[in-house]
């Protein structure tokens, strides 16, 4: 490293002028979503007591997070995720918040991670959850809002996917099978591994935990089955018949929502995480080029855990990282490049006090207006006004100011035109009493 020159952490990212804007068009696409489905945003502190995520994630998750003693002697962490936090929050408010509760939230995460493609060592998330309801329709809705938080990016179901599934039936199938019930969170994070592993690799891991080699390939035949024959085939089990009507039911609403395109039934989806409890999906790109863009489901256990209030919930987190990646790829990131409206180009310094003014006039009706801080001849200005990506030239000459007019200039067709500076400048926004001001 040169001398005196400091280098940013690996895993976290600068936000030049154009990085900031793929954000901000992010950002501003998962609030219009989040308005539209009736959330509302919130947000906590991004550092909390390390206890708020060991009890829901155990000891072993002190490893990835950014974790220490303050001056307080408190053990502390940044925070990794948003949901102990935000049940953090519903417990201190629960009686009084009318259900269901609808929030949503974009938070920046940290955790101690090594950086590759889709993962770095901090994020920003949207999360959404709604509390307070067990219906399977809201299922069906948590996961539209998830659809729609990306459509609004300009991605549909070519680009997308939403794998389905529920971890009531994966249990009951587990019973079902004859996989005894204090072994089914490692049968589930070893079905988990069925994409990247594959069926050899997932018997293996599978027979770690006691599992015959005969029921471990009946399992993997029987959540290969679309959501249909697998019900038919344990049609006597009444655990089995009853989870998959429930999503079957949830897969329905989304037929009706329009949603059946983006949709798809995956019973090797569990999410390793322990504390979910019935539907669980993530959204992923059609290709499988890049890692899950979402992820989330239903954990009516967790907020007691957390919180001690006894709540229903489901929600999901959305990273950018990962969704910042597929918009480059599918070409949906937008155009970063500079945009003010206008220019005041000053063909001489005696003009300058006028600009300014003006300047003024045009800022306070909202106009993004730029001008020379340094005396420059015109077709050096007018060179900065393409270069800033200006609208329109407002030319102030000596000849023209005499006469009360400035030269209008559209700097994409080259059209110009006289106008009155007055009317130009035009009326503050409140001398119209409220009228907007186009």
């Amino acid at each position: 490293m040169s001398s005196g020159g400091i280098r940013g952490l690996t895993g976290f990212r600068d936000f030049f002028p154009e990085e900031l804007a793929l954000r901000r068009h992010i950002f501003s696409a998962w609030r219009r979503v989040g308005a539209r489905y009736g959330f509302t945003e919130y947000d906590g502190p991004p550092l909390e007591a390390l206890e708020l995520y060991t009890r829901k994630s155990g000891e072993e998750i002190v490893g990835q997070l950014y974790e220490f003693e303050d001056k307080g002697g408190r053990a502390v962490a940044l925070r990794p995720e948003m949901t102990p936090t935000f049940a953090r929050m519903i417990a201190a408010r629960a009686a009084g918040l009318p259900k269901p509760v609808r929030w949503f939230s974009i938070p920046q995460l940290f955790r101690y991670e090594r950086p590759q493609r889709g993962r770095l060592r901090e994020h920003f998330q949207l999360n959404m959850d709604i509390v307070g309801e067990t219906n399977p329709l809201a299922d069906a809705e948590i996961i539209s809002a998830g659809i729609d938080a990306l459509r609004e990016l300009g991605l549909g179901a070519a680009d997308i996917v939403v794998r389905i599934s529920d971890r009531r039936l994966i249990g009951a199938l587990l019973d079902a099978h004859g996989i005894s019930a204090e072994d089914h969170v490692p049968v589930f994070g070893a079905l988990d591994r069925l994409e990247k592993e594959g069926e050899d690799g997932v018997r293996g891991r599978l027979a770690e935990y006691g599992v015959e080699k005969e029921v471990a390939t009946r399992l993997l035949a029987a959540i290969r089955q679309p959501l249909e024959e697998l019900a038919a085939a344990h049609a006597g089990d009444e655990a089995v018949a009853a989870a998959a009507d429930r999503l079957s039911t949830v897969f329905a609403h989304l037929d009706a929502t329009g949603f059946a395109d983006f949709v798809r039934f995956d019973a090797g989806l569990v999410r390793g995480l322990a504390y979910y409890t019935g539907t669980v999906f993530e959204i992923w790109d059609r290709r499988d080029e890049l890692r899950a863009i979402c992820g989330g489901g239903r954990y009516d256990d967790l907020l007691k855990a957390l919180g001690g209030v006894d709540l229903p919930a489901l929600g999901f987190g959305m990273g950018d990282v990962v969704l910042t990646e597929l918009l480059r790829d599918r070409g949906l990131a937008p155009d970063a490049a500079r945009r003010v409206d206008d220019y005041i180009v000053c063909v001489s310094d005696a003009e300058r006090p006028l600009a300014l003014g003006l300047a003024r006039a045009l800022r306070d009706r909202g106009r993004r207006v730029l001008y020379d801080l340094r005396p420059r001849g015109v077709g050096r200005q007018f060179k900065a006004a393409h270069q800033a990506g200006a609208g329109r030239a407002i030319v102030l000459g000596p000849q023209e100011v005499e006469r009360g007019v400035a030269v209008l200039r559209d700097m994409a067709s080259g059209e110009e035109r006289e106008v009155a500076i007055e009317t130009l400048a035009g009326p503050r926004p409140d001398e119209t009493r409220g009228e907007e001001v186009r």
